[in-house]
């Protein structure tokens, strides 16, 4: 998949319409905010599955939330969305552009969402 620079005009569009539990999980995830694991939580199935782009898999809701709190991060950045595409009801893409002041200071992350029963069941994330 290509990335796109500077972000593509439509993702910040696309991603007001993107399933609400996606929603959630970027606003969890985002560095600027304050995560709630109970929110963040509720956005996965209970067997969902989170593969980390060190390709280490987390199973349920107890992994996925240990999973979380070691990505806790002692570095600072802002992050935007630079892409988003829909494949089907149930698989989205979305790329996200981080600047600031970890090692390179710049990384764009894609993840890949497959959805079910409207939660997250499956999630990749990639660099």
């Amino acid at each position: 998949m290509t990335i796109q620079h500077p972000p593509d005009p439509t993702a910040a569009e696309m991603a007001k319409r993107l399933p609400p539990a996606i929603t959630r999980y970027l606003r969890e995830a985002d560095p600027q905010h304050k995560a709630n694991a109970h929110d963040l939580l509720a956005a996965f199935a209970a067997d969902a599955t989170v593969v980390d782009d060190d390709g280490t898999t987390y199973t349920g809701h107890d992994e996925i939330h240990r999973w979380r709190e070691m990505e806790t991060s002692e570095y600072t950045s802002t992050v935007e969305i630079s892409h988003v595409e829909k494949f089907d009801d149930s698989r989205y893409v979305v790329t996200h552009h981080l600047e600031g002041d970890f090692p390179g200071g710049v990384v764009d992350i894609i993840y890949r969402f497959t959805l079910a029963d409207g939660l997250i069941a499956k999630l990749e994330i990639a660099p």
